[in-house]
């Protein structure tokens, strides 16, 4: 694997040689100190260019950065719609060197900057950008929650935990799973973040996709939370929703005391509809 100089002096060399190429900025990991570093972080670059049309017809000028194991282009799929601004590339390389690159014209430098503050300004020809920015994470950082945000997260877990029965109840466990995941488990993690924040302070990151948390809770909150992952049958689709609830629960009921506010009635509520259903479906966990 090439080093981070190797990298960074590749890209650099290219950007200088290239008259389109005015700006060039690092944005990600690789600019927050509060992440530790590790070979798998990607070089997220953009270049801000006068000629955009002109990189995207040929992809020729890619081989610089070194041999492709694979490449993607967002903007250039049917199937997947690109969210970015700009073009992208997305570029594996076969020394396992991760690459996203992303061409913007020049005329977004000062939109650019709004968007996000973990960047780095590592090029710039013209003297655009008087006062550079400073990275920092400080836009991820856990943000205590208002009366209505907590009452929000309560209503859509509670909520959805219907979807989630009435998916087991018919025997449909994609979409009991998918509820599960993509909606429940969401809430679940978002709710055990504030409580972090209400124990340690709001002043840090627990990261993409929560993926430091397991540092600030207790080993037996992780370990049920953990559990709740096993989904390959019904009876394990059952406990883990169930664990899902009793976590959401407990984890609730304390901030909502951190917040001095009432306990929503979501949860008596939408756990006796929980109950119902299993007695009505005859379901005792042993349902495969």
């Amino acid at each position: 694997m090439r080093s981070e100089k190797q990298v960074y002096d590749t890209i650099l060399n290219f950007a200088n040689m290239d008259e389109r190429i005015r700006m060039v900025t690092l944005e990600g990991s690789r600019t927050n100190i509060n992440i530790p570093p590790d070979d798998f972080q990607d070089y997220d670059i953009t270049f801000f260019v006068t000629d955009m049309q002109s990189f995207i017809k040929d992809d020729n000028w890619l081989d610089v950065f070194g041999e492709r194991l694979i490449l993607q282009k967002p903007e250039d799929m049917e199937l997947f719609q690109a969210v970015e601004k700009g073009f992208s590339y997305l570029m594996l390389f076969t020394d396992d060197v991760k690459i996203d690159l992303t061409l913007l014209p020049l005329d977004f430098i000062d939109e650019y900057f709004t968007w996000d503050r973990l960047v780095k300004l590592l090029l710039d020809k013209d003297n655009r950008v008087k006062h550079p920015p400073v990275p920092t994470d400080i836009d991820y950082h856990l943000k205590k929650p208002t009366a209505r945000m907590f009452d929000d997260c309560c209503n859509e877990f509670w909520n959805t935990t219907t979807y989630v029965v009435k998916g087991l109840c018919r025997k449909e466990i994609l979409f009991a799973i998918d509820h599960l995941n993509d909606i429940v488990r969401k809430e679940l993690l978002r709710m055990i973040s504030w409580s972090v924040g209400f124990e340690q302070g709001f002043g840090f990151s627990l990261g993409k996709n929560y993926k430091f948390l397991k540092q600030y809770v207790s080993e037996d909150l992780w370990k049920r939370l953990i559990s709740t992952y096993n989904m390959d049958s019904y009876p394990h689709m059952w406990e883990a929703l169930e664990q899902c609830m009793v976590l959401f629960r407990e984890v609730s009921g304390m901030v909502a005391r951190q917040l001095d506010y009432p306990y929503p009635s979501y949860d008596e509520k939408v756990s006796g509809y929980v109950s119902r259903q299993k007695k009505r479906y005859g379901i005792n966990g042993d349902d495969k």
